[in-house]
């Protein structure tokens, strides 16, 4: 509470992307047009995954977190980056950011350990499918969400509160989208080293231990599929594993670019850039790339829309 005493900035003002007025409203239609496809998109899976009573597996029991968690965390930048876009008042309160920032930080982390659980998941279908059954119980899948959900939350709790306090009393004037942690730092006129060590020791371990269960995953996977006679059988099994590992590829990749690379490299700018892709687009791409191309979930959302439709033609008669 020292932290928060000693703090004389009350409010924060956000630049956002661009400051070029012809870009505004182009920009607020493509971000609205993305956000919603987000949201139906993803309400979608979950509906279906909760309706159809053949996608009740432990693979859809992630997805179905998937999706809340990409609605969460798109939901949580992409309102807040569309008003900068119409309002020349972009401020947000401290209090208003710490929450943005917290939010944030916790469904990202979340996501890190939901890619690696799903790929623990498809690991153990594929390699040892007669054991399915018998590894992935229900009991085991709500354990390893929960301690998901856990780790997202602590570490969320432990940078936000570190971050806030700090003193602000340089500038109010946050050169990014959102309240992200590295922009906030860069305001502080307080020492924030031990900030800095905090965020690449948890940030790092969180991105190399996830992303190594992936590729030990995917390694084990890949060795399997090898081994398949049929080569039709092997380019389907390869064309859903590459979109999966396409899809981690990118969002572990922009991570790694925003927050893991030398001081001399940074630039605000450019990470604006790299944000769009992790906090906007890629809740918007994941629905698409682990559910839509696949036979059982297009069935259950085209069985789940004739139902709504019918139930809809009947309460307007």
């Amino acid at each position: 509470m020292e932290g928060w005493n000693q703090t004389s900035v009350t409010v924060f003002i956000l630049l956002g992307l661009t400051r070029d007025p012809k870009l505004q409203i182009p920009l607020f239609v493509l971000f609205l047009l993305v956000y919603v496809i987000t949201l139906l998109a993803n309400i979608g899976i979950i509906l279906v995954t909760r309706l159809d009573v053949r996608l009740r597996t432990p693979m859809y029991f992630f997805l179905f977190h998937l999706s809340i968690v990409d609605i969460c965390l798109s939901s949580d930048v992409t309102p807040q980056t569309m008003q900068t876009f119409l309002t020349e008042q972009k401020t947000i309160s401290v209090l208003g950011c710490a929450f943005q920032m917290c939010i944030f930080i916790s469904f990202a982390v979340i996501e890190y350990y939901l890619l690696a659980v799903m790929a623990y998941d498809r690991y153990v279908a594929i390699c040892n499918p007669l054991l399915y059954p018998i590894i992935m119980t229900r009991s085991l899948c709500i354990r390893m969400l929960s301690a998901v959900y856990i780790i997202g939350f602590c570490s969320a709790l432990i940078h936000s509160i570190l971050a806030f306090q700090l003193s602000y009393c340089r500038s109010n004037v946050i050169n990014h989208f959102y309240c992200d942690i590295l922009p906030i730092l860069v305001l502080s006129c307080s020492d924030h080293s031990v900030n800095d060590i905090v965020l690449v020791s948890i940030g790092g371990f969180h991105s190399i231990t996830t992303f190594t269960a992936i590729i030990i995953s995917y390694t084990y996977i890949i060795s399997s599929i090898l081994r398949i006679r049929s080569a039709e059988g092997r380019r389907k099994a390869f064309n859903t594993c590459a979109s999966h590992f396409t899809a981690v590829l990118i969002f572990y990749g922009t991570l790694f670019a925003t927050y893991f690379r030398p001081n001399s490299g940074y630039s605000m700018n450019q990470d604006k850039i790299v944000s769009v892709f992790y906090t906007v687009l890629i809740p918007m791409i994941n629905p698409l790339i682990y559910s839509l191309r696949n036979k059982d979930v297009k069935a259950a959302l085209i069985k789940v829309g004739k139902q709504l439709f019918t139930a809809f033609r009947g309460f307007t008669r």
